[in-house]
């Protein structure tokens, strides 16, 4: 999803400039885009240190001129020039013409004229982020905070920084500052839950964009994310709320209507499931994985022939596609077609997808052929992938038992006791291993 412009270009408007006109004792911030008072006559006030002269006659010059006193005055001299050029009204011009990376070498030389200028360092992140330096910007930011943390306005650009770079956990704690300080919600909030759901932190994210949607609830962009927010944290109930919502502002959406399908599969409700995931594919039967999803259903649901088309659909959109190819083979596994079944489930191991299924049936077939130590490789990768599920411990303690080792079968035996009888794995789980992105 692109970022619309309420998290882009808009949020820009939370950069701050520092205002060169105003006393030293008064200074203040202003937004970025804002012009620079025209009575800003007053120097910054550093420490100017003045031109060296020496009264003497000429004698005596000669006489003083020394190699360490002229490099005393080549220093002095240079220190004194530096400071008539790093004077905020030559960064301020040099911004009003659009001439960024002029600006911020002026911010620069005055932050090393004095590195305890914490609106120095705050401007000069400003100018490097409108250049897309963004990591710098950051590092300026957070020498401004470190000075000066209460400092109105920074916060918020060091989290938009930081999101703009896709670090969303480290954008959060700057964003929530920001909030403290009382930034507009417009900006803070909608930058804050994003990151919440950039960072994997769905129920925060949930929390907080909530009220964004009620507030705006035709932004397809924000209830896209709160539903993905749903899905992710199992709340499924929300998460088919939301999409129903999705689908009814754009009824010819296939990604809605599969979405819609894997929440209802979460409610167990895989029957209306199915109907979602038919929708998908009538509007867009190129759509990825719509023919996966849909033969998922239909395998959950015993309709081995249906999952079977829409299994074969996939590969004909996608041959490498390992799980169709897996649950394929389990199929024909089913089927007792072992030769077809093995050539499948070894193809979708070698797509290294890493599908439970192809080394947990793979295991089981490899058990029933006799070849006891492959059997234990494939198994013991399955229990890898998902050591919660019972199956793939109970057949490899089958394996255990058949080569005699008993010690190592009775230890498989008792975690599968442990475990909680093997519930239905959701749909969303197998379409949707990582939530997309959050718009930047």
């Amino acid at each position: 999803m692109a970022i619309g412009p309420a998290y882009g270009r808009a949020m820009e408007r939370g950069s701050f400039l520092l205002d060169a006109g105003a006393p030293r004792s008064a200074r203040h911030l202003c937004m970025a885009g804002d012009t620079w008072p025209s009575s800003a006559t007053r120097p910054y006030n550093f420490l100017f240190v003045p031109h060296c002269a020496l009264m003497c006659d000429r004698a005596n010059f000669t006489n003083l001129r020394t190699p360490r006193l002229m490099a005393v005055l080549a220093l002095l001299m240079s220190r004194s020039a530096a400071a008539q050029t790093a004077d905020p009204s030559a960064a301020a011009n040099f911004e009003q013409q659009g001439k960024y990376a002029q600006a911020a070498e002026v911010w620069r030389q005055l932050t090393r004229l004095n590195p305890r200028d914490a609106a120095a360092f705050a401007s000069l992140g400003v100018d490097l982020s409108r250049q897309a330096k963004y990591s710098e910007a950051a590092a300026a930011y957070r020498s401004a905070l470190a000075l000066n943390p209460s400092l109105p306005g920074i916060p918020l650009n060091l989290g938009l920084t930081e999101f703009k770079q896709g670090h969303f956990p480290a954008a959060i704690p700057p964003l929530q500052a920001a909030r403290r300080q009382g930034a507009s919600s417009a900006q803070a909030r909608p930058l804050l839950a994003m990151s919440y759901y950039g960072a994997g932190r769905f129920a925060d994210a949930i929390r907080d964009l909530q009220p964004l949607v009620r507030s705006d609830p035709e932004n397809a962009e924000l209830r896209q994310v709160l539903a993905q927010s749903c899905l992710q944290a199992k709340n499924y109930s929300c998460a088919e709320k939301q999409f129903r919502k999705i689908v009814e502002q754009n009824p010819n959406s296939a990604a809605a209507h599969m979405l819609t399908g894997e929440a209802l599969d979460g409610l167990q409700r895989t029957p209306e499931a199915i109907a979602e995931f038919q929708a998908a594919a009538a509007a867009s039967p190129d759509e990825p994985n719509v023919h996966f999803g849909l033969g998922y259903l239909y395998w959950k649901s015993h309709l081995y022939d249906d999952a079977e088309r829409e299994f074969q659909r996939q590969l004909a959109v996608d041959p490498n596609h390992g799980q169709a190819l897996a649950y394929l083979g389990d199929i024909e596994m089913k089927r007792s077609k072992q030769n077809d079944a093995v050539a499948l489930l070894r193809k979708a191991v070698s797509r290294k997808d890493n599908v439970r299924l192809a080394y947990l049936d793979l295991g089981a077939i490899l058990l029933e052929q006799k070849h006891y130590q492959e059997a234990v490789a494939m198994l013991q990768r399955a229990v890898k992938l998902d050591g919660t599920q019972p199956d793939a411990h109970y057949r490899l303690a089958r394996v255990y038992q058949a080569m005699g080792n008993i010690a190592d079968a009775q230890k498989e035996f008792a975690e599968v006791r442990e475990l909680h009888r093997k519930a239905d794995d959701p749909l969303a789980s197998k379409i949707s291993d990582a939530p997309p992105p959050p718009p930047r």
